[in-house]
Formats: structure tokens, sequence, C-alpha cells
């Protein structure tokens, strides 16, 4: 493995922090998710930095980038594209949607109907688009961010179990400290992209950073300890439904990212702990029985990260 990839990763995340201030957390998790090849569903307030942090990775790591403001008219043709007669060759000519890039930023994505969701089903899992019975790969790497607000919900169409199961994370950036509030409101945090912002690597090298974090090493224990803690939240009274063995993965792949970031060629139960609640939140469904008692998916996750045994497997 290569050792400078450590000085790669700290340059990407101090460029993306010079335009999200206090966020360090949150950028983190959300370069941990793409290095494990997953999605990321932004819930939040309006005006919190979701977009602007779309914008901070693209520019950093050399992605194409496009965004759309998912309203109720957007058709699922605006995003995987169509089909046109072209006159000229008398044949069918493919028009490509806004998902043929490498980081697609899908605004308010509860806005738009559950017809349009749907258009990002095969894209999010297998990374292609399926127009006029012809299939075509999307680039590589394909990335998906998402956002939504949880406050209103006023025409808004809620993501349903199976689209929200192929997020890898869900994240919440939240109000920012008043120390970090003090700096934005001096101007320090008004800067337009990219200009206060640098490229650090190119596509083929975040790519390789990709496979990196694929051949992090991970012990039986540590696989056998995922599965057990998928089992627990099948198995809980507080749950109607449990995590889903893409979940699963999900799991090892943040784990192993998270690993990678840290500077270890291996996985430990601590890189599963710290990410299981990202993982797993949005995957779960509560009982009728906890949604009476008013507990939350954050309270019983916890709970079921204290009763399954985590190996010893020393650093």
């Amino acid at each position: 493995m290569n050792e400078n990839y450590l000085n790669i990763i700290d340059a990407v995340r101090k460029e993306i922090n010079k335009v999200v201030i206090g966020k360090e957390e949150v950028v983190d998790k959300v370069f941990m998710a793409m290095l494990a090849g997953g999605h990321i569903l932004l819930e939040d307030i309006p005006g919190v930095g979701k977009t602007t942090m779309a914008l901070a990775f693209a520019s950093v790591l050399g992605l194409d980038f496009k965004r759309v403001q998912f309203t109720p008219d957007v058709l699922p043709s605006d995003i995987v594209g169509f089909g046109m007669f072209n006159g000229m060759s008398q044949e069918m000519e493919y028009k490509p949607g806004a998902v043929v890039c490498n980081l697609f930023l899908a605004d308010e994505i509860n806005r738009t109907s559950s017809k349009t969701q749907s258009a990002l089903l095969e894209v999010m899992e297998e990374g292609r688009v399926t127009v006029d019975g012809i299939t075509r790969m999307l680039p590589e790497p394909f990335i998906v961010m998402a956002t939504q607000n949880p406050c209103g919900s006023v025409g808004t169409h809620n993501l349903p179990e199976s689209q929200l199961d192929r997020f890898m994370i869900k994240l919440s950036m939240g109000y920012p400290a008043v120390e970090n509030e003090v700096e934005i409101l001096k101007g320090k945090n008004n800067r337009q992209l990219p200009e206060w912002i640098n490229g650090v690597i190119t596509v083929e090298e975040f790519v390789r950073l990709k496979e990196l974090a694929d051949q992090v090493f991970v012990h039986d224990a540590v696989y056998d300890y995922i599965a057990r803690l998928a089992k627990a939240t099948r198995e809980s009274k507080d749950l109607s439904l449990g995590l889903s063995p893409r979940g699963s993965l999900a799991l090892c792949a943040m784990a192993k990212a998270m690993a990678l970031m840290k500077g270890r060629k291996y996985v430990l139960p601590d890189d599963v702990m710290n990410t299981f609640g990202d993982v797993a939140a949005h995957r779960v469904v509560l009982s009728s029985s906890a949604r009476v008692e008013k507990k939350t998916a954050k309270e019983i996750l916890i709970k079921i990260l204290q009763g399954v045994k985590a190996p010893r497997i020393k650093a």
C-alpha cells in the first residue's frame, strides 16, 4: 500500500474544511462513504451547507458534477436521459440525462414524484441507465449525494425503504457552533467555489484511493461481528424491519474506509461501532410499540451495540 495516500487524504480534508466550517466529522464520513463506493443522503434544514459540501468535493476530487433541483415536474427522462429520432441518420439517438456524471446532487429529492425517484434505483445500485431497452454504463466513479428537508411535509414524497437502502449513509450537518457562525458572519466563509478551493487529486487518483479502501483487511471475527449486529436488528422487538444484507455490506465497506483514513491496513471493531448508526438508522423501521414509546432509531441501535459483544482484536 502506498503510504503517501494519507497525505492525499489529509490534503482533501483540509481543502473541504476551508469552505465547510466546523463540520469535520461530517466531512470525514462523507469522504469515507465516497471511498467506500456509496451514496450519501443529507437530511437537514436549508442553509447549513449541504450543497456547498457537494460542490467542494467535486472540485477537490476533480469530479464531473451535475445538480438537479427536484420538483414535482421533474421527469424520469430528465434524470436518466431519453431517445430522440435523428432525421439525418434515421436512427434513435440517446440524449444523456443529468446522472451521466461522477457526482450527482439530487437536491431535495423528496419533493419530486415517486416515479422520478424510482428512476434512480437502477442507477444507484448498478451504476448504469437503461433507456429504450439499451443499457449504458455511467462514468467511474459515480456517486449520488441527495438532500432532503425534514421539516416541511407539504408536497413531499417520502423515499421508500428500497431506495433508502441504496444510500450507504444518512447524515445531518446541524447548525454551526457559535464560534463557527462568528467566522461565517465575519465573512471568512464567504467564498465562491471554485475560486477559493483547489483541486487536490484527479479522478484516476480518487479511483485508486477507492481501490486501496477495498483492499483493507477484515478479520473473520469482524465479519462475524457485523453479521451478529445485523441479526440483532432483525430480532429486536423495537424494530419491524432490520438491517438488510446490503446494509451489512455497506457497514463493512464504511469500516474499511474508516480504517484507511486512520492509516490502518486492517479493520478494528471500533471502526464498525463508529459507523454503525450512520449506516443502519435510515434502513431500520421502528415497531409500533417503539413508536408509541417515542423511541428513536439512534437509541435502539445504541442499545443493540451495547448488547452485542465485540471481538478483541489488538491494534
